[in-house]
């Protein structure tokens, strides 16, 4: 849960993500992005009004705001290898609830089926790059504004607010994903579970456990 063992546990998944960007989502000739997260573009483009730019920018500014994070809360700068290796373990068994969940809704199948042809290296990316920059904007952003507004503005109860801004972040989840079908009830309810992953076990676990679910549909 402190964040300097969220950023260790993320610092190679945001290194594959740029990395992965650079080798399989930009085009060789041009060198721009032709493909990217939608989460990871709407950070980009918010840097951008404050006449910042540049595609690793998104990426950087995570690190940055966990190590003020750190910074600020005091913690010790210890971290034990163990607690990194079961955070991994923690995380992909969380991710096959939502595994299940999909299956039911088919969209599983479905994903395998549109993500047929396509380089595995750049699904993978892709994939990682939603759990890092989706959670990011839906789940450590949104809750924490959501939050702000019940609990410090209107004075609701804090396990109240917190609620709140769980369901809230879900349904800009659901609608982010443009789902007006049956589908739309899979990524509420994935809002959801993602937003109590985040409250209860943390930013690292829920980014780990979106970045495998995606894996596991894109590349599996």
């Amino acid at each position: 849960m402190r964040p300097l063992p969220i950023l260790l546990f993320l610092t190679p998944l945001i290194a594959m993500y740029e990395v992965g960007s650079t080798l399989y989502l930009t085009d060789t000739e041009t060198g721009v992005v032709r493909e990217t997260i939608r989460a990871h573009a709407l950070f980009a483009r918010f840097f951008e009004l404050f006449g910042v730019g540049g595609a690793m920018l998104p990426g950087v500014a995570l690190v940055v705001v966990l190590l003020i994070w750190h910074v600020m809360g005091g913690f010790p700068w210890r971290v034990r290898p163990t607690t990194l290796l079961l955070m991994a373990l923690e995380a992909a068994a969380w991710t096959l609830p939502l595994f299940v969940l999909g299956q039911a809704a088919e969209l599983v199948a479905l994903a395998a089926a549109e993500s047929e042809g396509r380089p595995l290296g750049g699904l993978a990316t892709i994939a990682i790059g939603a759990g890092l920059y989706e959670e990011l904007l839906f789940r450590m952003v949104a809750i924490a504004a959501v939050h702000f507004v019940l609990v410090d503005l209107f004075k609701m109860k804090d396990s109240h607010g917190q609620m709140g801004a769980i369901v809230v972040a879900a349904i800009a989840f659901a609608v982010y994903h443009d789902e007006w079908t049956s589908n739309m009830v899979f990524f509420l309810a994935a809002g959801l579970y993602f937003g109590a992953l985040y409250v209860y076990r943390g930013f690292g676990i829920v980014v780990a456990a979106h970045a495998f679910y995606d894996l596991i549909v894109l590349t599996l």
